[in-house]
């Protein structure tokens, strides 16, 4: 049998085919833009007939309506990473969280630990070898369609194709889905003021021939445009968004001087607009492996001069770090920001980085903080944090006691809260406030490595 009769004997609508799934099963979806919407609406509608159906992912861009609260005797969703959509229903206790590494979730799927009944993915049409592409997602997918027993396939003309470990042969594919639509967008976040006082501190600890990893939100994509000057920039990372496309067309990202995939960019899963989808077809700048690969700390340390940038939400004076939750309120997760950290912080000439705004809620409180919020999760432990840059300036803690964290942050918090900080100090006798002649406490300076 021909790879193209094998394809036609599949298909099926989306309807018919989400009916292998029955109660008590689970069910992994596609992240991110990649998201198999048709399918993942047609498995909602067969609500009625299921019981516990367990739903398994990354974050993902659409609705999750199988986490509405009248869905919750038919769908369980356990979250990996906690995006807008499922957030509600986490919190709520309709939804689960996993805190884990991103670099360990193929690993539940590989050991039996979490066996996967069905896998819903999106991917290109195939080729004349019978190869479709998973496009702008490979990220766990291919591990999860290697896997899962049964693996339903959206087929869509809208999916790019990219180069790297990105490919499922037809004959991988146990049913297939021909739908096309657009893919699902992630729009650019919002560049604030504070954002880019933050970033343009964050840009000068980058120098060239760096290799990148940035996350997702405003943040990371206001430092990009500081380093329009810089010359032959490389990147591995999870993610990447549409930011990272005037550098390369600049000819900034060029990944010449890499000594790991020289002239590569590594990167498990794209999330932006068309721009980036249209950008990465049939690109062979661009590498997309698992994420059990570009999130390898080992791996990761192999980039000499690698720069992990990442943010938080809380940190405290002896430099824990809070980046999944707000108090008890669960907000996203542990990501790849303790993969890239460990990876960054072992390679020679690495900088590993967390950047974050010295102040939340309009200025009126501090996000450096004498001790995190009952309930926040520490994601990276005091012994990992290296950089931590806020507007305010650079502190470098790596190596540095309890005392001198305690000074260094201080010194690159919010000027109104560095009072109160100084007091928590006082009282724990970790410190003395400095004090100039007006009796003022001594302004803040970088401390810097």
């Amino acid at each position: 049998m021909t790879w193209e009769s094998e394809y036609t004997r599949k298909i099926k609508t989306a309807d018919e085919a989400v009916r292998v799934i029955e109660s008590g099963m689970r069910v992994y979806i596609q992240p991110g833009c990649a998201e198999p919407e048709t399918l993942v609406d047609a498995m909602t509608r067969r609500a009625p007939e299921l019981e516990a159906v367990e739903v398994v992912h990354m974050r993902t861009m659409g609705a999750a309506p199988y986490t509405a609260p009248e869905m919750a005797s038919h769908f369980r969703h356990k979250a990996f990473f906690i995006g807008p959509n499922v957030r509600e229903a986490i919190n709520a206790g309709r939804a689960d969280y996993i805190p884990i590494h991103l670099s360990e979730v193929e690993g539940l799927f590989e050991s039996g630990a979490m066996p996967l009944d069905v896998a819903l993915i999106q991917v290109s049409p195939p080729d004349s070898h019978g190869f479709c592409s998973f496009g702008v997602g490979v990220d766990t997918t291919l591990t999860a369609a290697k896997c899962a027993r049964h693996v339903i396939a959206q087929v869509n003309n809208y999916m790019p194709r990219t180069y790297g470990d990105s490919y499922i042969h037809v004959s991988d594919i146990d049913t297939v889905v021909e739908w096309s639509q657009a893919l699902c967008e992630f729009k650019p976040p919002v560049v604030t003021d504070m954002h880019v006082a933050v970033a343009r501190n964050v840009a000068g600890l980058i120098e060239d021939g760096a290799v990148l990893q940035t996350g997702i939100g405003g943040l990371p994509d206001a430092v990009l445009p500081f380093l329009m000057d810089r010359k032959d920039l490389g990147i591995q990372s999870e993610l990447i968004t549409d930011a990272v496309i005037p550098l390369i067309e600049a000819g900034v990202i060029t990944g010449a001087r890499k000594n790991f995939k020289p002239r590569k960019i590594i990167v498990g899963f794209a999330i932006g607009t068309k721009k980036i989808f249209e950008f990465v077809d049939n690109n062979p700048i661009f590498e997309f492996p698992p994420t059990a690969y570009t999130n390898d700390p080992a791996l990761v340390a192999r980039n000499d001069n690698m720069v992990a940038i990442n943010s938080a939400i809380q940190i405290d004076l002896t430099g824990q770090i809070c980046s999944d939750s707000i108090g008890t309120s669960f907000y996203s997760g542990i990501g790849g920001q303790v993969d890239f950290l460990r990876g960054a912080s072992r390679s020679k000439g690495g900088k590993p980085i967390i950047a974050i705004s010295s102040t939340t809620k309009n200025g009126t409180v501090s996000r450096i903080v004498p001790t995190l919020a009952p309930g926040a999760g520490v994601v990276t432990s005091r012994g990992l944090v290296r950089y931590v840059v806020s507007e305010h300036g650079v502190a470098y803690l790596h190596g540095k006691s309890v005392r001198e964290r305690a000074q260094a942050l201080i010194e690159i918090a919010d000027p109104k809260f560095r009072n109160s900080l100084y007091e928590y100090c006082e009282k724990t006798n970790w410190l003395t406030r400095p004090v100039c002649e007006d009796h003022d406490p001594v302004p803040a300076k970088a401390t810097q490595a």
